[in-house]
């Protein structure tokens, strides 16, 4: 399977790449309810606890708890 190109403009992340490319092995997005929620791990290629469904109404009420500060 082709990795989905991801940008992102959040340049402190260690997975920011040029022309904000994110460079990381997996992605994980939260609902912003979610926001503070406490996951061991704090960079992409590890699992996460993505069991869970939610729904966001609008792109704006998500997050992303992929980052990881450079």
């Amino acid at each position: 399977m082709v990795k989905p190109l991801v940008k992102c403009s959040v340049s402190n992340c260690a997975f920011w790449g040029e022309n904000n490319n994110c460079r990381a092995d997996a992605i994980m997005i939260e609902i912003d309810s979610h926001a503070k929620a406490k996951f061991d791990e704090e960079f992409a290629g590890e699992s996460f606890d993505s069991d869970h469904k939610d729904y966001a109404p609008t792109s704006s009420a998500t997050c992303c708890h992929t980052f990881k500060q450079k």
